[in-house]
């Protein structure tokens, strides 16, 4: 049996067609063009689905299920997306709606918990039963896995760890609070800092990168200029990755996992954007001594699809 995953992120829309073992055979992405109705999307992410079926020359009769990973707060039973700072979703149960559109079961979860179901079923955190997955991304998410299992509360909102506050009265953050981690360690937070940065520096590389126009300036900017020496850029990527950093440490310090993996686009930086940040844990986490594994995800952007596509396997 194969099994279809959707990754529904604020950029990207990301389908695959999976086997058993959590391999992708086959995957497709479209733009999400963020401020869309649902409706829009929801057609897009079965236009992906099927797709993949017919250039695959797969029968939908041998898909077990479809899981989709959506951004934000959820309701699993009633299936319903309750809430969504990034996109216009609030109130749509989106497992009725897929259900009319492409005619499988229908899971969903949350999409940072279907990133950490990825990377323990076949990622970075194969085998470990206590870990916490962390998207650095458009936004920042987090998946906690405890006992091998999601861990999700009460009312299927825990484990947003984007919005604890790390800064008192800090900056604006998409859920409405202020100081939110998400406001400081994801892409937007390093696309906002470059922007200021080049601003008030048109001599530094950021500036110079974008001839000028800092609308162009984005977080792979202020890496490449960073990795050209240029000192406007190190500062911010150096803060960045204490703001990084400093919420790992609460995490760690709360639930002392076997592992926190770390993913999103931002990861492809690799070393240089790890190793700084396990130092710093080093010197903050309680007790003084690191003992969870700090790992890059293995799976990439893929984390999502296959932890997704497995929500069905039972």
């Amino acid at each position: 049996m194969y099994y279809l995953g959707i990754d529904l992120g604020g950029t990207n829309i990301s389908a695959g067609l999976v086997e058993e073992n959590g391999n992708i055979i086959a995957k497709n992405s479209t733009p999400t063009m963020n401020g869309r109705q649902a409706s829009d999307i929801l057609d897009d992410m079965a236009d992906l689905c099927k797709k993949l079926l017919e250039e695959n020359n797969i029968d939908i009769k041998d898909v077990k299920s479809l899981g989709v990973g959506l951004p934000g707060l959820l309701d699993k039973k009633k299936g319903v997306l309750v809430y969504a700072n990034n996109l216009n979703f609030d109130g749509i149960n989106v497992v009725e709606e897929m259900k009319k559109r492409i005619g499988l079961p229908v899971y969903i979860e949350n999409d940072a918990n279907c990133a950490a179901i990825g990377e323990t079923t076949c990622g970075a955190a194969y085998g470990d039963k206590n870990v916490i997955y962390v998207t650095l991304g458009t936004g920042v998410g987090a998946g906690i896995i405890l006992n091998g299992k999601v861990f999700d509360g009460s009312f299927g909102g825990g484990g947003e760890a984007g919005h604890m506050v790390i800064v008192a009265d800090g900056e604006m953050c998409t859920c409405g609070r202020k100081g939110c981690w998400e406001a400081y360690a994801s892409a937007n937070a390093l696309r906002r800092e470059g922007r200021i940065g080049a601003a008030k520096y048109p001599t530094s590389r950021i500036f110079q990168k974008v001839d000028g126009d800092i609308r162009l300036i984005d977080a792979k900017t202020v890496f490449d200029a960073a990795d050209e020496g240029d000192e406007v850029a190190l500062d911010i990527v150096h803060r960045y990755q204490i703001y990084v950093a400093i919420g790992l440490v609460n995490l760690v310090n709360i639930f002392q996992p076997e592992a926190v993996v770390i993913g999103g686009g931002i990861c492809a930086r690799g070393s240089k954007l790890i190793d700084p940040i396990i130092e710093i844990l080093n010197t903050r986490v309680y007790g003084g001594e690191l003992k969870t594994k700090i790992a890059i995800a293995t799976l990439g952007n893929d984390a999502g699809i296959v932890g997704a596509a497995m929500l069905g396997k039972k």
